[in-house]
């Protein structure tokens, strides 16, 4: 694990560094972004099993580079005839966000393009109804509240436009990686907040984001 997370981070920090070379000069406002997601909440609304709330703050580098903090909470349960389970926890993400469209055409509204996270997600999971049958018939047990901490990487491909001055839209598509459960490899939560399905090593998701931009400088 230690190994992957010092490739990722390098790999980030040579993304931002690699920056400041460039060949051609444009005047560009460089913008501080503050995003909420309602995919999430509207989902609870269709499914009050499965909680979401999270938000990003993004500071662009340059002219298709920003560097982004995603936080979140995440509140799941589940239930079915022989066990019930509770997961509810934090996480956050770090990254870059690279936006594959030349300045002239993005003019700093529009973006289509990828972006690179690593993730850490800071749970507490429970089974507070368990029955199973053993030699002697059925039995009820329960497994108590664990605190855990899982890492992952994620790359998110999206799109955002904007629709009036400095008020934007758009969607992320997230391909996650699971880089440590938290829990051994013996026993894996059913979900991990921030990640999705802790059984699985890639488990997808998405983001449909509202975004307010704060230009904060002139730049070339």
């Amino acid at each position: 694990m230690k190994r992957i997370s010092a490739y990722f981070i390098s790999i980030l920090i040579f993304s931002c560094c690699s920056a400041a070379v460039g060949q051609d000069s444009i005047s560009y406002n460089p913008k501080i972004k503050i995003a909420a997601d309602i995919f999430g909440p509207a989902y609870y609304i269709a499914d009050k099993n499965l909680l979401s709330l999270e938000g990003f703050l993004s500071v662009d580098f340059d002219t298709n580079k920003a560097v982004v903090l995603e936080v979140g909470y995440l509140d799941y349960r589940y239930s079915q005839y022989n066990y019930d389970f509770l997961s509810t926890g934090y996480f956050i993400r770090v990254g870059v966000d690279f936006n594959t469209l030349k300045p002239g055409n993005s003019k700093g509204k529009y973006f289509a393009g990828i972006g690179l996270r690593y993730g850490l997600s800071i749970f507490s999971a429970e089974t507070p109804y368990l029955e199973h049958e053993n030699y002697w018939g059925s039995v009820n047990s329960f497994a108590p509240p664990a605190t855990s901490a899982a890492h992952f990487v994620e790359i998110t491909p999206g799109i955002r436009t904007e629709l009036f001055s400095n008020f934007s839209i758009g969607w992320t598509i997230r391909l996650r990686i699971l880089v440590y459960s938290g829990t051994g490899k013996d026993l894996k939560s059913i979900y991990i907040p921030g990640y999705g399905n802790g059984s699985k090593s890639i488990s997808p998701g998405i983001n449909y984001y509202i975004m307010w931009s704060i230009p904060y400088k002139k730049g070339k």
